[in-house]
């Protein structure tokens, strides 16, 4: 089983129509057709959305997201219309909203990969691929690759795995000269991105977007280079053969596979509240990695 322990009821909001509550963020549409996104405090681990919330959570994704916008506007186009709350929205939607174009989305999670880790390293292990992309042997836990590499998924719904894809199945599914726009695109942001984390100390081992078409422009959507979307770790600490300390919600996935929460990942039963200190040090490392990379105090 997976999914929400507790789905929360949207919230209403004249003007506004709920569309859908995904995993964190909530989505309204406005009379002018323009969407809404609101990033909660919501934390998903293991296909799970949890009981308990991350304070600030929402906020820094968004804040994060805005920055790094504005660090790779001459790459990509982004939808972001305002920041403006919407008449009527609740005080709490300061600082996590977007109000954004509404686009024909692509579905695909267009992931970069510059070091090997997470399902990468699940299926080198196995085969000596990723995507079905053949990699050198001798690569280890945390290995950079020789290259960076485009390593698609199809979009899950809520509490199902996305499901990693090879380049010529997107080919046959958006076609052609979208995956190939999609390739480029995700390459090139993730490597201007993964030298801005460089020069603060961090690794950006992995990341993914998601891209929509406003008429014909691919438009980079959604979060960006985020904790909860991209894997980042410090580089003074970093050594391949085994697994690197992560600035995002690795303390969640330590204490739920603990002895001490009692859960079984593989049973039916759904996940147990967080204790109090696992939620402080994850709120921690998610300011820490925005104040790494932006350079700003979060207070």
């Amino acid at each position: 089983m997976s999914g929400f322990v507790e789905k929360p009821e949207p919230v209403e909001v004249p003007g506004l129509t709920h569309l859908h509550t995904g995993k964190v963020r909530d989505l309204y549409q406005n009379a002018a057709g323009e969407l809404i996104m609101v990033a909660s405090d919501r934390l998903s681990a293991y296909d799970w959305v949890l009981p308990s919330e991350i304070p600030d959570k929402g906020r820094v994704l968004t804040q994060l997201s805005l920055w790094w916008f504005d660090q790779l506007s001459d790459l990509a186009a982004d939808h972001v219309l305002s920041t403006e709350l919407p008449p009527g929205a609740p005080a709490d939607w300061a600082g996590r909203t977007l109000v954004c174009k509404s686009l024909r989305m692509v579905p695909v999670e267009c992931v970069a990969r510059g070091y090997l880790a997470g399902s990468g390293l699940v299926e080198y292990r196995d085969t000596r691929t990723v995507c079905g992309l053949a990699l050198p042997e001798g690569l280890d836990d945390g290995s950079e690759l020789p290259a960076p590499i485009f390593t698609p998924a199809t979009k899950a719904a809520v509490g199902d795995h996305d499901e990693n894809v090879s380049y010529e199945e997107i080919a046959h599914q958006v076609g052609a000269e979208t995956a190939a726009q999609l390739r480029q695109l995700t390459l090139a942001v993730y490597a201007r991105a993964r030298d801005i984390a460089r020069e603060r100390g961090l690794i950006l081992a992995d990341t993914k977007f998601e891209f929509g078409f406003d008429g014909d422009t691919l438009i980079l959507a959604d979060e960006v280079l985020t904790p909860d979307s991209s894997r980042y770790w410090p580089a003074d600490q970093w050594q391949p053969g085994r697994p690197q300390p992560s600035f995002d919600k690795q303390y969640v996935r330590d204490w739920l596979t603990s002895p001490t929460s009692g859960w079984d990942r593989h049973g039916e039963q759904p996940p147990p509240a967080l204790p109090q200190e696992v939620i402080e040090r994850t709120r921690a490392k998610y300011i820490e990695a925005y104040e790494r990379l932006t350079g700003l105090s979060w207070s």
